[in-house]
This record gives C-alpha cells, sequence and structure tokens, in this order.
C-alpha cells in the first residue's frame, strides 16, 4: 500500500471521528449453548463460522440494476452466496416497482423460506410485508433503506451516508488549508431522499470546520444523463469553482462529459460511491477526478453473511456480545491516488 502524504493522514483521521468503523464479518464465533459456560463463550474467537452447517433458504430483493453500484449489489450477494454449500439464495428480479417488490417478499414468506435479505425501493412503504414475515418467524436482514419500524428487521446493515458528506468536505478542507477566497460546489443525488439529505448536511457540517460553505448546488438523479443535463447548469451558474463534490459516481460519468464538453479544468472533483472506473481516473491522475468517497456495494454480502449467522445461531468473533447487533453501518472513507490500490480490487463499475 503506497505511504499516506501526512496532510491526508489527519484528513482521514477527521472523517474517521464521524464515520463509523467498518466491522469484519469474515470470522465469527458460535454462540453458547444451553450446556455451556456464557462467561467462558463471551470474546472468544473462533473461525469455524464459514464450515459447513445446516442448510439456510435465503430470499434476495433488491431494486432494478439500473446502475452500476446497483448491480454491483446483487452480484455481490449472489457470490458471497456461492461461497457456502450450506445457503441456498432464491433471487427476485429486481425491480423498481413497490408493489411487485412487496410481491417478492410475499411469495418468500408463502414459501417458508429461513431468512430474506432486503434492499427495499421504499424502505416506508416496504415496512409492512418485512414485519409480516418476522411475525411469520423469517429472519429479516434490512440493507442501506431504512424501514419504517425496528420491528421489520433483526438487522439492518447501512452505508455512512452523513460520513459520505464529512469525508468529502474534510478533503476539501485539508487539501484547501491556508488557501482563501474559495468557491465550493456541490452536485447532489435526488434530493427528497434522505441519504441524499444526510450526505448534503455532512459535506456541509465538515466545509464549516474551515470556514468554507458550499457556494453553488444542484441536484441530478443518480444518472448519467441527469449527471450531464445538472453539470452543465451548474458549470454556466459558477464561472469559479475551486472544489466539486459528486454524490455519485454513476452520475459522474455524464457530469465528467458536460465538464469536458465546457472545457473546464481549473478545480478538483471529488466523486461518490467508489467506482472503479473513477478509481481508474485517480490513479492516472490526468484529470480533475482526484478523490471518491466510498458507499459499500458489499451491503447485501454483509446480509447474507450475516443472515447466514442469525439462522445457525452464531455470532461474530470479533466482538464479545455473543449476538448479531441490531445495526452495522459500514465506514465512508476517502480514496486519493496514496491508498488507491487498497480498494480498487473491491470498487465496482459504472
Amino acid at each position: 500500500m503506497s505511504t499516506i502524504h501526512p496532510r491526508r493522514r489527519r484528513a482521514f483521521a477527521m472523517a474517521g471521528a464521524f464515520a463509523a468503523a467498518t466491522l469484519v464479518l469474515g470470522a465469527c464465533t458460535n454462540s453458547s449453548s444451553g450446556d455451556s459456560d456464557t462467561s467462558e463463550s463471551i470474546g472468544k474467537s473462533n473461525t469455524d463460522n464459514d464450515k459447513s452447517g445446516d442448510k439456510v433458504v435465503i430470499g434476495f430483493s433488491a431494486p432494478a440494476a439500473d446502475h452500476g453500484w446497483m448491480g454491483s449489489i446483487t452480484k455481490s450477494a449472489v457470490a458471497q452466496a456461492d461461497k457456502y454449500d450450506d445457503v441456498e439464495l432464491k433471487v427476485a428480479e429486481g425491480t423498481n416497482d413497490v408493489n411487485l417488490q412487496i410481491s417478492q417478499v410475499e411469495t418468500f414468506i408463502n414459501d417458508k423460506v429461513d431468512a430474506i435479505v432486503l434492499l427495499p425501493f421504499d424502505g416506508a412503504a416496504m415496512t409492512s410485508v418485512a414485519r409480516k414475515a418476522m411475525d411469520a418467524g423469517i429472519t429479516v436482514i434490512n440493507v442501506d433503506r431504512e424501514f419504517d419500524s425496528p420491528f421489520a428487521a433483526r438487522t439492518t446493515v447501512l452505508g455512512d451516508n452523513y460520513g459520505m458528506g464529512v469525508s468529502a468536505g474534510t478533503f476539501v478542507c485539508e487539501d484547501a488549508a491556508g488557501k482563501k477566497g474559495l468557491k465550493v460546489a456541490e452536485i447532489a443525488g435526488i434530493d427528497s431522499l434522505p441519504l441524499t439529505q444526510e450526505r448534503s448536511k455532512g459535506f456541509s457540517d465538515a466545509l464549516k470546520s474551515c470556514g468554507l460553505k458550499v457556494d453553488n448546488r444542484v441536484a441530478a438523479e443518480f444518472t448519467v444523463e441527469s449527471g450531464e443535463k445538472a453539470a452543465s447548469n451548474l458549470l454556466q451558474a459558477a464561472p469559479k469553482i475551486d472544489y466539486l463534490w459528486n454524490h455519485d459516481d454513476d452520475q459522474g460519468v455524464g457530469v465528467l462529459a458536460a465538464i469536458k464538453n465546457a472545457g473546464r479544468d481549473e478545480f478538483t472533483m471529488i466523486g461518490g460511491a467508489g467506482s472503479a472506473d473513477v478509481m481508474d481516473a485517480i490513479k492516472a491522475d490526468n484529470s480533475v477526478l482526484k478523490a471518491t468517497v466510498i458507499y459499500p456495494s458489499t451491503q447485501a454480502a454483509d446480509g447474507i453473511k450475516l443472515a447466514r449467522l442469525l439462522v445457525q445461531g452464531k455470532s461474530m468473533s470479533d466482538l464479545a456480545e455473543i449476538e448479531v447487533p441490531r445495526q452495522l453501518k459500514l465506514a465512508a472513507p476517502i480514496v486519493t491516488k496514496d491508498n488507491v490500490d487498497t480498494y480498487l480490487p473491491s470498487a465496482f463499475r459504472s
């Protein structure tokens, strides 16, 4: 791994204060049985959890793979399930139709699966059917978009949207240290979504720490087309930009096209989500793209692992707690040319 510049180290440390640490799910330990001494089992590390156990049937449903990150969510979940000979994964067709996704979960309930890993198109709309599954004795793992009720899922796996904004803003503050009169721009995702609002708040809060603010902001829709249109509007409205944070690397393909068409290259751009295409550009260091913030596309894969642990009555070896936690929030680290080789192997393609 490349040596991280001292200034970058401080940036990562600041971001780490806001972003939850990633929990390692690979090595886990069996929970204590009725015949064992609980005090002896707590804190013990046992890496036998990946060994074959009782068969677990898991239903999986996610939105349509209409961009790279969402496509990687499903691919990663399937790949994770394939690693276990004791897991049977039933994958529903990806859909952005809430009623169809509700129907998919009802089918899993009727099939009496052991667990359901669900990334809802709309968390609020899927809450009722998820709770129905839990009431039927099925273990539900909620991924990325939270349900409205804590009773609708046993465990929730989340990315850190607020932490993404903090990481991006912290990078700007550290990179701009000592400079005056800087202009910061932001291209958000869908403004009505809580995740977009959280990302923007984190970015704004981090910028305040160094006396900066967002001077120009537009919203897109997480698509290439919307990214290009939003960026074109922004570039016309902002003749001076020093830093630009784009929330999503998929829509960033369009953002970069607009930047090229406008002939603008005077600013530093930070991406969001962590696509391999953006990391390639960061590594090449020949464009405005200098960093991106990770939003893990492994969340559903973690959901598969957790569903298997829960159904088989196991827990996590990296914790003293003998039960799988109710919520896991994954980290939102910043990726630059100094550490890109660490993150590139697990990145998704836009």
